[in-house]
C-alpha cells in the first residue's frame, strides 16, 4: 500500500515536471518569435530605409524615357553661351538696345612723343595701356566687326559694346619678335598691350580689326616672321582683317573718281591678300581719308570685280567723329559707317577724349547680356528696323 502511494507521488512529481518543461519551451518559442513580429510590424522603420531605395528606382526612367529626353535639347541648344551674364530686371539697370556704339579708330602707335611727331593720328602705349583702364573701368567691352554687323552683342549685361579699328597695318599696331627660336607677339606693340590687359581682365575682349593696304608687301605689321605669319597669328588671337585700298586711294581726286578705278583699288587689294594667305576675305573697308567718290559710285565701295577677283564689303568705314548708330536701327548706313579717332598727341574736339564724358547712358548701347534678344525701353522700338533683327526677339519694358 505504502508503495502505491509512492509510486503516484512519482507520477504527479513526473507530470508537473514534463508541464513546467512544456511551459518553458512554449515560452521560449514564443519569445523567439517575437523579434521577427516586431520586424515586420513596426512599418516606420522600415519604410523609412527602403523608401528611398523605392522611389529612387523610378527616378531615372522618365529622364531617359524619349517622351522626357527632347524636351531639354531644344532648350539648351537655344540658350545663348552659358558664359554670358544675362538680366531680366530691366527697371533696374535700364538697357537700351538701341543705342550708339563706338568705333574707335587708331592709326600709329610709338614709344614717346617728339617734338615733330604727327599730332593727330598717333598714340604712345603709355596711353593706349592707360585708355584700356579707362574705357573698362566705364563699362564698356569690345566686340568683333562682323558681331557688329550682325548686332551679336555677347558683352554682360549693363555693359557698352565697342569697337576696336586699326588702319594702315603699322608696326606699332601689331609686330612679332623671334625668341627662343619661335615667333612671338611683340609685348610692346597695341596687340602685345591688348594681351597683357587681357590676362588681367578677360572680360573686355580681345577684338579688333586690322585695314590693310596689301600694297606696301612685307612692311605690314613690319618685323620678323612673314606676312602670311603675321596674318595667321593675328587671327588666331580672335582678330579680324580688312581693307584699305590697294595705294591708300583718297576717292575724291578725279584721277580715282570712277567705277574702273574703285574696283581696281579693291580688287587689287583683295587679289593680294589671296596671294598671302589662301581663303582670306575682305569684308570690310576702311576708307583711306574718309574720302568717298561721287554719290553714283557708292555701289562700287560695296562690291565689284577686277581682273576676274570679286570684292564684297558689308560695311565701308568713315573716318568721322561720331559714335555709330547700331545696325538693326533704322539710321543704319552701312555704306559709311561713323567712327570716333583716337586722341593724338594734340586732343582736338570729336576725338575720343572728347567724346567720352558725352557718351552717357541714355545715349549708348547698354547690353541686356542677351544676344537673340534686342531690349528697348518703351518708346524706343519705332527705331528698330524689325527687318534686320534676323529672328532676335524685341522687348520693350
Amino acid at each position: 500500500m505504502r508503495k502505491r502511494k509512492l509510486n503516484a507521488k512519482r507520477f504527479f512529481t513526473v507530470l508537473s515536471l514534463f508541464a513546467i518543461s512544456v511551459i518553458l519551451i512554449i515560452t521560449v518559442i514564443i519569445n523567439n518569435k517575437k523579434p521577427d513580429s516586431a520586424k515586420n510590424d513596426p512599418s516606420p522603420t522600415v519604410t523609412p530605409t527602403v523608401t528611398p531605395s523605392v522611389s529612387a528606382t523610378p527616378v531615372p526612367g522618365p529622364t531617359e524615357s524619349p517622351s522626357v529626353t527632347p524636351s531639354p535639347v531644344p532648350e539648351e541648344t537655344s540658350k545663348p553661351d552659358e558664359k554670358l551674364v544675362i538680366r531680366t530686371d530691366y527697371e533696374n539697370f535700364l538697357p537700351n538696345e538701341s543705342g550708339d556704339i563706338p568705333i574707335v579708330m587708331f592709326h600709329r602707335f610709338i614709344e614717346a612723343y617728339e617734338e615733330n611727331t604727327e599730332k593727330d593720328y598717333t598714340t604712345t602705349f603709355a596711353e593706349f595701356e592707360a585708355l584700356l583702364q579707362t574705357l573698362y573701368d566705364a563699362g564698356y567691352r569690345l566686340i568683333s566687326m562682323k558681331d557688329f554687323i550682325d548686332c551679336n552683342i555677347r558683352v554682360p549685361a549693363g555693359t557698352m559694346p565697342m569697337v576696336f579699328t586699326f588702319d594702315d597695318g603699322t608696326p606699332g599696331q601689331f609686330n612679332l619678335i623671334e625668341e627662343g627660336g619661335s615667333l612671338k607677339v611683340n609685348p610692346k606693340s597695341a596687340v602685345g598691350i591688348m594681351m597683357a590687359f587681357n590676362e588681367k581682365h578677360p572680360d573686355f575682349g580681345l577684338k579688333g580689326i586690322f585695314y590693310v593696304n596689301m600694297d606696301i608687301g612685307d612692311n605690314t605689321f613690319e618685323g620678323a616672321g612673314t606676312l602670311r605669319e603675321r596674318f595667321e597669328i593675328l587671327q588666331s588671337l580672335g582678330f579680324e582683317l580688312g581693307s584699305h585700298t590697294w595705294g591708300h586711294v583718297n576717292y575724291t581726286k578725279p584721277e580715282n573718281n570712277s567705277a574702273g578705278r574703285i574696283q581696281e583699288s579693291l580688287g587689287k587689294n583683295q587679289e593680294k591678300a589671296d596671294e598671302v594667305l589662301p581663303g582670306l576675305r575682305f569684308y570690310s573697308l576702311a576708307l583711306p581719308y574718309g574720302s568717298l567718290p561721287d554719290k553714283n559710285l557708292y555701289p562700287y565701295l560695296e562690291s565689284g570685280s577686277y581682273n576676274g577677283i570679286e570684292y564684297k564689303n558689308e560695311t565701308v568705314m568713315a573716318v568721322g567723329a561720331d559714335p555709330s548708330v547700331p545696325s538693326i536701327s533704322k539710321k543704319y548706313n552701312s555704306l559709311y559707317v561713323k567712327r570716333i579717332r583716337a586722341q593724338g598727341r594734340v586732343p582736338v574736339n570729336g576725338d575720343l577724349t572728347w567724346w567720352l564724358p558725352r557718351m552717357t547712358s541714355n545715349r549708348m548701347f547698354i547690353s541686356d547680356g542677351d544676344p537673340t534678344t534686342i531690349v528697348v525701353p518703351e518708346g524706343k522700338q519705332d527705331t528698330i528696323a524689325v527687318e534686320k533683327l534676323n529672328g532676335k526677339k524685341l522687348i520693350t519694358y
